[in-house]
């Protein structure tokens, strides 16, 4: 192993990355129990679901492992699940075998844009204060995210959040694990976030918040009522077209600032500000994405949370390697995994979201050509609950920005391409509402 993933010259060892890959999968392992409560909705088997996340996120993962190396895991993305299931299905009334098709051909089309390097071009256009504020804007995006899930902000008619009841065994939960995990940190301790989520979950017991029921069947589910259920009737309709735009749009920019702000988080970047492996790590979710379709989910991508792997010395594909394996265990020990608490993963993403934030002072704040932009990514992440919004919205107001002040010239090729297909991707859905 210190060979094949060079831990020494990553500056890592065993110990560490196996660690780092505990602590990802702690805080992403939410995914195998929300990803079948959403698709579900849809008509497909709940449990067949459950089987396919676990096994799409085994795939990618190694991929990830093995050809790129780096530490950073997959499963089916949020977000562009509840796109496939509220918006595909239930919305716009296509069956989720249709969709599941539009997620297949989305993974053949990255595949083909990975091949030929037009991702990681896309990746080497984003200016570098924009990639500095991609990182900072998805710690504040995290951090909302473990907030939500515990109920400390929730929903709020007149102001859209607000804190939430603080009575909530959720909430003291949650604010107990992060003292926990906030100590730990402070004494410089080895694992601690997964230290800290493993405590809180413990605590739970006694509150009711954990419940681990050992009653339940540890066989995981059969894919076959979802597997390869695929059907290309509707595929050349222009609703499908734009179903397929958005979901390449979506997973194409979750993927892109995932990789740039952890990899600028954890200090990984190269020289020239490029990630290493980047091609590798695109092959990764596009290869997940497919399997993932074939099995029975919506798109894979990489995931945030992987940053949290990262925080705690993950630098390798052993890191993605043990999130893999973790992954295969959970299909046998589902009623375990699947009982640690989200007040019990609260703490370690809000701390990951701390972390995540401390680009911000490498940012240019003295030019506002640089300044405003990478404000717009920051704040409209968590503001929009959307990694890509705040990408595209900060590209369109940097070449903008750029263009008016009469410093158009800054500004290279790859990014004035990139920045009029996003205007499109904004555009074109406005104008099929007027047609």
């Amino acid at each position: 192993m210190q060979k094949f993933f060079k831990l020494k010259e990553k500056g890592t060892n065993v110990k560490t990355e196996v660690i780092a890959g505990f602590t990802t999968f702690m805080t992403m392992a939410y995914i195998l129990a929300v990803n079948p409560g959403i698709l579900s909705s849809t008509g497909m088997d709940a449990g067949a679901v459950f089987t396919a996340t676990a096994l799409s996120s085994v795939i990618a993962t190694l991929i990830m492992a093995f050809l790129a190396n780096l530490p950073f895991a997959l499963a089916p993305g949020m977000g562009l699940n509840a796109f496939f299931a509220f918006t595909v299905v239930l919305g716009m009334g296509y069956s989720w075998q249709t969709a599941l098709t539009a997620v297949f051909l989305e993974g053949i089309i990255f595949l083909i844009l990975t091949i030929f390097n037009i991702r990681e071009a896309i990746i080497s256009s984003i200016p570098l204060n924009i990639k500095k504020a991609i990182s900072a804007g998805i710690g504040l995006f995290i951090a909302f995210i473990g907030l939500q899930n515990a109920g400390i902000i929730v929903n709020n008619d007149a102001t859209l959040i607000t804190f939430g009841n603080i009575a909530n065994p959720s909430v003291i939960l949650a604010f107990v694990g992060i003292i926990i995990i906030s100590l730990l940190l402070a004494y410089k301790v080895k694992g601690a976030l997964l230290i800290g989520i493993l405590i809180t979950t413990i605590l739970g017991i006694p509150m009711g918040i954990t419940k681990i029921n050992l009653d339940s069947n540890f066989l995981p589910p059969s894919i076959a009522p979802i597997a390869f259920q695929f059907d290309f009737s509707n595929i050349f309709s222009a609703d499908i077209l734009i179903v397929l735009f958005t979901f390449l749009f979506v997973d194409m920019f979750d993927t892109v600032g995932t990789l740039i702000g952890v990899s600028t988080r954890a200090k990984m970047l190269n020289a020239d500000g490029t990630i290493p492996n980047c091609k590798q790590a695109l092959f990764a979710d596009a290869i997940g994405t497919m399997a993932g379709a074939c099995l029975g989910t919506s798109t894979v991508t990489t995931y945030v949370e992987s940053a949290s792997g990262c925080a705690e010395g993950g630098r390798t594909g052993l890191t993605a390697l043990v999130v893999a394996i973790l992954f295969a265990v959970s299909l046998f020990l589902s009623p375990i995994f699947l009982a640690i608490p989200t007040a019990a993963t609260t703490p370690a993403l809000l701390l990951v979201g701390l972390f995540m934030a401390s680009p911000i002072k490498e940012i240019d704040f003295s030019d506002y050509t640089e300044a405003i932009p990478a404000f717009i990514c920051l704040i409209f992440m968590p503001l929009t609950y959307s990694i890509a919004d705040g990408i595209v919205f900060s590209i369109l107001a940097y070449v903008l920005i750029k263009l008016f002040s009469k410093r158009g010239k800054e500004v290279n090729l790859l990014t004035w391409i990139l920045a009029i297909l996003l205007l499109f991707k904004i555009v074109l859905p406005q104008i099929k509402a007027l047609l």
